[in-house]
C-alpha cells in the first residue's frame, strides 16, 4: 500500500528521522525550498508547510538570510520537584549530571483583579485583588523558566510580606513567607500539561513560535484548606525534563 500520509507531513518525518539519527547534526542547515520540492514533487506551500511543522516541533530555526538549520534538543537537564523549602517559591533544583547550575531571578509585583481561573485554584471571587508576581529564571545564563504567581491581597495586604521578593521577607519562599504572618502553609498541589508558547514565552524562552511548553500550575494551601498562592510555572518541553522525588512511608 501506498504512503497515506499528506506529503508536507511525509517531508517534516523524514527530515526529524534524519535528524534524530545524526544524518543531519546540530547546526546543519536543512536542504533548501528547490531542493526539497525536487526530492518530493512537492510545491512551495507544500514544503513551507513542513518546514513549519519542523519548526513548531523545536527541531529547525530560521536564521534570517542563511536558511532554516537543525538546533540542538539535547535536553540540558532536569527541574527537580520537592516538598522541601527552596529560597524562592518557585524556584527548582537542578539536575545536570554536574554540580547544580546557579540560579538567578528577577521578579515584578503588581497588585491586581484575579481573573477568574485564578480565582477559582484561589477559592476567591473573580475581581477579587491579588498580587500578581512574575518571575523571569536564568540559569548559566540561560533561559530556564518563566512562572507567575498570585497571592489573595486579603491575607497579604498591609503585612511585611505582601510583596515576594521585597521587605523583610524577601525571598524566603511561600511557605516561610506566610509563616510570618500566622498562616501555616501545610501542602501543594500540582497539575502538570503542555500547550503552545505564546508570543511572550517565546521570546523570553527562546523557543520557535507555536513550539510546546510544559506549563506547572502549582497551588499552596494552608493548614484550614485554604489556598494561599498558586502559580503558573513554564519550561521549554524539548530542552528540560520534570523530575519528581516521591517518598514512601515506612
Amino acid at each position: 500500500m501506498g504512503d497515506s500520509r499528506p506529503v508536507y507531513q511525509r517531508i517534516a518525518d523524514d527530515l526529524r528521522q534524519q535528524i534524530d539519527e545524526g544524518l543531519l547534526a546540530v547546526g546543519t542547515r536543512i536542504p533548501s525550498r528547490s531542493e526539497l520540492k525536487r526530492t518530493y514533487a512537492a510545491s512551495d506551500q507544500t514544503v513551507d508547510r513542513a518546514v513549519r511543522v519542523l519548526k513548531a516541533a523545536g527541531y529547525a530555526e530560521g536564521q534570517f538570510g542563511r536558511g532554516v538549520f537543525v538546533t540542538d534538543r539535547s535536553p540540558i537537564g532536569s527541574l527537580l520537584r520537592t516538598g522541601e523549602p527552596v529560597d524562592s517559591p518557585l524556584a527548582a533544583r537542578i539536575s545536570a549530571g554536574g554540580p547544580p547550575a546557579p540560579l538567578l531571578w528577577e521578579a515584578t509585583s503588581t497588585a491586581t483583579a484575579a481573573p477568574p481561573r485564578v480565582a477559582e485554584r484561589l477559592g476567591i471571587a473573580p475581581g477579587d485583588r491579588v498580587m500578581c508576581t512574575q518571575y523571569e529564571y536564568l540559569a548559566d545564563r540561560r533561559p530556564l523558566q518563566l512562572a507567575t504567581s498570585w497571592e489573595p491581597l486579603a491575607l497579604t495586604e498591609g503585612t511585611d510580606v505582601v510583596f515576594p521578593e521585597r521587605g523583610p521577607y524577601a525571598r524566603r519562599g511561600v511557605r516561610a513567607r506566610f509563616a510570618a504572618i500566622g498562616v501555616r502553609v501545610t501542602g501543594a498541589t500540582e497539575l502538570v500539561g503542555s500547550r503552545p508558547a505564546t508570543t511572550l514565552e517565546t521570546e523570553a524562552l527562546g523557543c520557535s513560535p507555536g513550539q510546546c511548553v510544559t506549563v506547572v500550575e502549582r497551588t499552596h494551601h494552608a493548614a484550614d484548606g485554604r489556598a494561599v498562592e498558586t502559580s503558573d510555572i513554564v519550561v521549554r518541553t524539548d530542552r528540560w525534563r520534570l523530575e519528581y522525588r516521591i517518598s514512601f512511608p515506612g
